[in-house]
């Protein structure tokens, strides 16, 4: 394995981790931006109260894209155990 092989594999890890947690944080992200929304416009400074929604939205999201994010892991794994196989 070289260098150029080596850096490929770290590219696609970081790509696929992208990929996998692209949905469960923008999901996270956006409804902390409007539950900080509605606390700035309703002066509601409770500190716990953007937790369970955000809990709620992450674990919507993760229920209806985990098939996807189960295949791109799926397929990172297949390419780097056809790369062990065939000795890069």
């Amino acid at each position: 394995m070289n260098e150029v092989d080596a850096l490929e594999l770290v590219r696609t890890a970081i790509w696929t981790i992208i990929i996998a947690a692209g949905p469960a944080v923008g999901a996270a992200m956006v409804v902390g931006i409007c539950i900080a929304l509605l606390q700035a416009l309703t002066q509601i400074q409770e500190v716990t109260l953007t937790f369970i929604p955000k809990i709620i939205a992450i674990l919507l999201v993760t229920l209806l894209t985990g098939s996807f994010v189960g295949s791109q892991i799926f397929t990172f794994t297949e390419q780097v155990y056809s790369r062990i196989t065939t000795g890069f």
